[in-house]
């Protein structure tokens, strides 16, 4: 199964000196540089009209374009998992994640993911690395994802994350009553001792995180999050290290925090939260191809307005 696809861009002065592979590989971060070579060995990638080798130096400003041949870029099936799409046009969709859903498959979860269900309802997605997604969310994270449906799409929704141009806030309740918000910028990466965590490392990739203060209850906070990078558990790791661990993590979410007092309603509605307590929403992002600003928000789930409206009685003094 083959696909091909228009594209035409132009090696930004960033790239002076660079090869021309390098060069590409900044401009379609998501193709191997092998890929990269097979089409301009093939001509299907032409610079200024011509063919040019791999290896020759480029100035910046150089017009890329060709009709380059896509193959399938994933091994996952398709199936006819629901969706919940907020947005949809030729370019890009957005989807609203429900918790319990994977993103990719991986060991443990080779099908059942989103992965799976956009190639069902978008079969040419095949043709995209990742399957057009451009970030993901965590298994029991809610919330906003946009996905590319073309090429050109993708590589320029990568290139807004690369430059933090798309805009990702969350909402979070975090064990602990922080008297103001801030900013965690600090290197994550692998745990030293356990790989299936994240941890703030030395290291580890730059990560930056700012949060504020929407409400407090007794012993919780709701607060607004905004990512400026896009590390792996970042938001849940961050906010773990400055004593903020978020509601419900069973990984990073350190020991449950019940308020003096508290109704059985109120300690059977935080000891049953078994997921972390976050929610993707609000994304906005300039549309890749008309450079229009688009915005999308999307509705807390069902069990975290739940759990808001107990710890709000909570806070207040209604214990029925």
């Amino acid at each position: 199964m083959v696909n091909t696809e228009r594209i035409d861009c132009k090696i930004p002065a960033t790239c002076a000196g660079l090869r021309l592979d390098q060069a590409l590989a900044e401009l379609l971060p998501s193709y191997s540089r092998n890929r990269l070579q097979q089409w301009l060995r093939a001509g299907q990638l032409r610079v200024d009209g011509q063919i040019r080798r791999s290896r020759d130096r480029v100035t910046g400003g150089e017009t890329v374009s060709g009709e380059l041949l896509l193959t399938v870029e994933t091994t996952a099936i398709a199936q006819d998992i629901p969706l919940i799409c907020c947005y949809e046009d030729a370019d890009l969709l957005v989807i609203n994640k429900p918790a319990g859903l994977v993103v990719h498959p991986a060991v443990g979860n080779r099908d059942g993911t989103l992965v799976n269900a956009l190639l069902h309802h978008y079969p040419e997605l095949a043709h995209l690395p990742r399957a057009g997604l451009v970030h993901r969310l965590d298994k029991e994270t809610t919330g906003l994802l946009v996905v590319a449906r073309s090429l050109r799409a993708h590589t320029a929704l990568v290139a807004q994350l690369q430059e933090r141009q798309i805009e990702r806030d969350y909402l979070a309740v975090v064990n602990g009553l922080p008297v103001t918000g801030g900013v965690v910028n600090a290197p994550v990466g692998r745990h030293p001792v356990d790989r299936q965590r994240m941890a703030v490392t030395p290291g580890g990739k730059p990560a930056v995180t700012h949060y504020r203060v929407v409400r407090r209850f007794r012993a919780h906070t709701l607060l607004q999050v905004r990512l400026e990078t896009g590390r792996t558990h970042q938001i849940r790791v961050h906010l773990a290290h400055n004593r903020l661990p978020l509601l419900g993590d069973p990984v990073y979410g350190g020991r449950m925090r019940i308020p003096p007092g508290a109704s059985p309603r109120c300690i059977e509605a935080i000891q049953q939260f078994r997921r972390q307590a976050l929610h993707a929403g609000r994304l906005a992002l300039t549309h890749p191809v008309r450079d229009e600003r688009l915005e999308w928000r999307a509705e807390l789930p069902p069990d975290l307005t739940e759990l808001l409206a107990i710890l709000t009685d909570d806070a207040e003094g209604r214990h029925g």
